[in-house]
């Protein structure tokens, strides 16, 4: 093993046990890894500038900008109040077509502000209608998380994949071209939701007696950065920005989806449109940005890049390949994915994207097979965080809100992570053939 495999399982190492020790931020973490692969002169600078330049951190950028001034021109909090009233006609009923309604949203914008503005008020629904509000949060999540898994902007794990997959000389992906695996995992995923949660989590007719928990912000688990401790303020609809915001988000995601320009392109274009026709204020932007979120990808970007130079992405790659030496293709994806999933539930889904997708690049051309099953493999798996409240961002807001215990997560998503793991491998064979 050469000194710059060493220095860089080193950092790995050491940023791995700060996440999961959870004493540092995830952030402060993944940029003091870079750092010190960049004194030690592992990585380069123009590296290090590379990946902070990223199309994956342009495009989630200006996303959170577009995002934030959906919030602040006050159409998000009209949307709401539309679904509140709803829900008062519908009861329960209401309450899941919702849900299914901020599902849908969260294929388009992050998962993390959706929650942050919606538990409170999926919470106070349940119980003006005298039931649990167990019973719907925790789906909120897990919705949320499985209809990010729809779009290629869906989930900032998909476009980290992507652009790892794009160092590793594979071809980008399109904006809907994982939806035939994101959907169905989805559709699935909401309907064992629908079916079980409600017996596991509280009947119906169950009444909460205990006051909603304020959220800690010590308690959000620094893997999985994003601030949940603010709800958003109420904000007076302002018609005309309501109306330009929507507008250019529209046409944000029609020209990605037609192929007219990355989503990079088109998102900067649009948040750049936001700041010049004064929907939004350049402070307002910056306000939005969501640096901590960034600075983790870009820093973990760094370790990535400083992986496959070292060559200790490829030594990784011959021990998995060697594990699944004379299997299958087949069986290869199901150990990809397993592996994935695994330690997902045990680090930030931008971690495992960036430390997964060279090595599954490297299994894939090992077999003498398309990449892409394999790459499609680790966004579906690097997102799938339901057995723990600290897989993802959005399971510690509900777990904090709702006092949920920790073991009502693992028996209601371990079930969820199997049922997914199925059905995604089917819906990988089937629309990314090898």
């Amino acid at each position: 093993m050469t000194l710059d495999q060493l220095l860089t399982l080193l950092v790995l190492a050491t940023v791995v046990a700060a996440l999961v020790w959870d004493k540092v931020r995830a952030d402060v973490a993944a940029l003091s890894g870079a750092a010190f692969l960049l004194i030690t002169g592992v990585v380069r600078p123009v590296e290090v500038q590379s990946a902070f330049a990223s199309p994956a951190i342009m495009a989630l950028a200006s996303l959170f900008v577009i995002a934030y001034a959906l919030e602040l021109s006050g159409l998000l909090d009209r949307a709401i109040v539309l679904g509140v009233n709803l829900c008062k006609r519908m009861g329960s009923k209401g309450i899941w077509l919702l849900l299914t309604m901020i599902g849908c949203a969260s294929c388009f914008l992050n998962s993390t502000p959706i929650v942050v503005l919606g538990a409170p008020v999926i919470r106070d629904i349940a119980q003006s209608l005298g039931q649990s509000p167990k019973r719907y949060l925790m789906p909120l999540s897990y919705i949320t998380v499985l209809t990010g898994c729809c779009t290629l902007i869906g989930t900032s794990t998909n476009l980290l994949v992507d652009d790892m997959a794009r160092v590793a000389g594979q071809p980008r992906f399109g904006f809907f071209e994982i939806t035939p695996v994101g959907l169905p995992v989805a559709i699935v995923g909401g309907l064992y939701l629908l079916l079980v949660s409600g017996h596991m989590l509280g009947r119906p007719e169950e009444k909460t007696q205990s006051h909603p928990k304020a959220i800690d912000p010590h308690a959000i688990h620094s893997a999985q950065v994003g601030d949940a401790t603010l709800f958003a303020k109420p904000r007076i609809l302002h018609p005309r920005k309501a109306a330009l915001a929507a507008g250019i988000f529209v046409g944000v995601i029609t020209l990605a989806a037609l192929n007219v320009a990355p989503i990079a392109a088109t998102a900067l274009t649009g948040a750049v449109l936001l700041i010049l026709l004064r929907v939004i204020s350049p402070d307002e932007a910056y306000a939005g940005l969501k640096p901590e979120i960034l600075i983790l990808i870009a820093g973990m970007v760094v370790i990535g890049i400083a992986m496959d130079q070292s060559g200790l992405a490829s030594q990784a790659s011959e021990l998995l390949i060697a594990s699944v030496e004379g299997l299958s293709p087949l069986v290869a994806l199901i150990v990809l994915y397993g592996v994935t999933m695994v330690l997902t539930e045990l680090l930030s889904n931008a971690t495992v994207a960036v430390l997964v997708t060279p090595v599954a690049v490297a299994l894939a051309d090992s077999l003498g097979v398309s990449p892409r099953p394999f790459l499609i493999a680790v966004m579906m798996a690097a997102s799938a965080a339901f057995a723990t409240p600290f897989g993802y961002q959005t399971n510690v807001i509900v777990y904090q809100m709702a006092g949920y215990r920790y073991m009502d997560f693992v028996r209601v998503g371990l079930p969820l992570n199997l049922i997914t793991f199925a059905v995604a491998i089917v819906a990988i064979q089937s629309a990314f053939p090898f």
